[in-house]
């Protein structure tokens, strides 16, 4: 598998990646080599440092991190018991301990990161927080790691932010081997497409909120991950393809036998990356350019978030990596999607997972010579490693090849045989910016759409024209000023019941926003994460009432039909945006909106 021969269009924006990278890349591993230094750096902390560090330490550890001989390992966790996601990770501190002291190992709590869950805070205030707890997250991981205390890393995380804000702040130690250590996904509740349904019946007002709770607390009804493929579960399976989870781990169910050992071999096998031993593997050395190219192509062979056209371009920068949309367009033609997942499908990921899932997935990636096999990734070097699944037998924990058939092809399929035989994910471009849409969930037919526009400066106010029968027509929606300076870029998830019954009432719709779209976006045509955003001097500003609005996914282009000289006359004064700068911890984060780079730059408050 990992002798394939790699498609030319994976070749071609590998290359161009690596000759536009070749600064920054160069600097970023100059910067790793220099942290490495010689030996574990606690052995050149003073003697009061060191106490400190070890002071409150478990008997059986306190004599290894004295002298010096054992590997410290750090733990840097989002457990929090609010969300379903992370309530499995309160157990694994003590699994993990266990499992380094006896692999020779020290495991230490070195701290906790914020985990905010947007299920809960989407449409709310505090949703405008979002975006910018990944620098959050990131920032306090280095302070976790900042004690200098540690030979290697395990991040335990799962969700929207959280995954690519402990990513981020790992690579700042890259010098230090890190693996991530997921919790898997709650059992399936109620059908997706039954939980679609009650929510477009409460959006047109055919049943109450007794009826929409009750539906959503079938769907979200216990420990775990939320089962659609949003970004929580697409953080899971980049990990994975990244080659920096334990293969196949991604998606075994929290508080199970395989899941508990899983997390118990995580420990033992960073343990044995160190620089202490023979088999130094740092995450600098796992993360680089092919790593991240294959991130790409798996999130496009499964038709996963948009959120990742923001996430990926930031954790990439972090390794000194520069990718943009054009890499993600250009592979997108040639990675077939190989998944069904609501929302692009019924299923769940549980539902992937028992058809073959993340090895299954791999295998055929690697055959067709779509993703990079020469990697180093935890479990050695060769990202075949990923081609297996894990199970348990008699003797313990190991891996076999994974499913050679799909279990399932209305969930998975072979390359031979793809759902799509593109990724789903388009660059748009003209007199309005940049951005992108996602298409693996969009009929044929709504792929192209044009329609006057109708504008809005809020996601309430198309909800309430819809409420009020203001929108049964066709029309794009452009919903403005919803940047990462503007509002801090929150998900525009609350427009999706009423978009789409629309649609399914026989309108054209779409929309077009400088803001985030749900990690679940699906059916409706939505142009989103227009760059440069409205407050950045965006030309989506000068859209009023009425202009024509045109979305092409097929030839990648967006526009407003404005003869030109009428466009470039306009003038527009942005909308009172004082409401979104306090209230709900709005105002501490006044820096990150300044500071905040466009979408395709990554959305950082840490600069370029």
């Amino acid at each position: 598998m990992s002798g394939a021969v790699l498609n030319p269009r994976v070749a071609e924006v590998t290359a161009r990646i690596v000759a536009r990278s070749e600064t920054t890349r160069g600097a970023y591993l100059e910067r790793m080599r220099g942290a490495r230094g010689d030996g574990p750096q606690r052995a050149r902390l003073a003697c009061a440092n060191l106490a400190h560090g070890f002071a409150a330490a478990d008997a059986p550890d306190k004599p290894q991190l004295k002298s010096g001989r054992w590997p410290n390992i750090a733990l840097v966790s989002a457990y929090n018991d609010m969300l379903s996601a992370h309530r499995p990770l309160e157990r694994y501190p003590a699994i993990l301990k266990q499992a380094a002291r006896e692999a020779g190992a020290v495991a230490q709590f070195a701290g906790g990161v914020p985990a905010m869950c947007d299920g809960v805070t989407q449409g709310r205030a505090g949703m405008e927080l979002s975006l910018f707890s990944r620098d959050v997250i990131a920032m306090a991981t280095a302070v976790a790691l900042s004690h200098d205390m540690f030979d290697a890393a395990l991040c335990l995380g799962v969700c929207d932010k959280i995954v690519p804000g402990l990513f981020i702040g790992a690579l700042s130690f890259g010098h230090l081997p890190v693996a991530f250590v997921p919790a898997g996904p709650m059992p399936s509740g109620l059908p997706n497409k039954e939980k679609a349904r009650i929510r477009q019946l409460f959006a047109q007002g055919k049943v109450g909120r007794d009826a929409l709770l009750e539906s959503e607390s079938q769907s979200y009804h216990t420990e775990g991950t939320c089962t659609f493929y949003g970004t929580a579960n697409s953080n899971q399976m980049l990990m994975e393809v990244m080659g920096l989870h334990l293969a196949g781990s991604a998606f075994v169910p929290p508080n199970t036998p395989l899941r508990d050992a899983l997390t118990a071999a995580a420990a033992r096998r960073i343990a044995a990356l160190t620089a202490l031993g023979d088999d130094y593997v740092p995450m600098a050395e796992i993360i680089d350019e092919r790593a991240i190219v294959n991130a790409i192509v798996g999130l496009l062979a499964t038709g996963g978030s948009t959120n990742h056209t923001i996430h990926l371009v930031a954790m990439a920068r972090a390794a000194g990596v520069l990718i943009n949309w054009d890499d993600m367009s250009d592979l997108s033609e040639v990675t077939p999607l190989l998944t069904r997942v609501y929302p692009n499908g019924s299923a769940d990921v549980n539902h992937f997972h028992a058809a073959g899932g993340m090895g299954f997935l791999v295998r055929e990636l690697l055959a067709g010579g779509l993703l990079h096999g020469d990697v180093q990734t935890v479990m050695g070097a060769g990202l075949a490693h990923y081609a297996t699944e894990p199970f348990l037998t008699d003797a313990g924990l190991t891996w076999r090849a994974a499913p050679s058939v799909s279990g399932d092809t209305d969930v998975l399929r072979p390359l031979a045989d793809p759902f799509s035989a593109d990724g789903g994910l388009k660059l748009l471009t003209g007199n309005l910016g940049r951005a992108v849409i996602k298409t693996s969930a969009v009929k044929p037919e709504h792929r192209v759409v044009t329609a006057p526009a109708l504008v809005f400066d809020d996601q309430a106010e198309v909800v309430a024209a819809f409420k009020a029968g203001k929108l049964a027509r066709d029309f794009v929606a452009v919903v403005r000023y919803q940047g990462p300076r503007a509002n801090g870029m929150p998900e525009l998830h609350q427009l999706t019941p009423s978009l789409t019954t629309l649609q399914d009432q026989g309108y054209r719709v779409g929309l077009v926003t400088d803001g985030r779209m749900s990690g679940a976006s699906g059916a409706v045509p939505a142009a989103i994460h227009v760059t440069p955003e409205c407050l950045n001097g965006g030309a989506l500003r000068h859209v009023r009432d009425g202009d024509i609005m045109h979305i092409d996914s097929l030839r990648g282009v967006l526009e407003a039909q404005v003869p030109a000289a009428e466009w470039q006359a306009r003038v527009t004064s942005p909308p009172d945006l004082a409401g979104n700068m306090t209230g709900m911890g709005r105002e501490l984060f006044a820096g990150f909106r300044a500071a905040a780079l466009d979408a395709e730059a990554g959305a950082s408050s840490f600069g370029s």
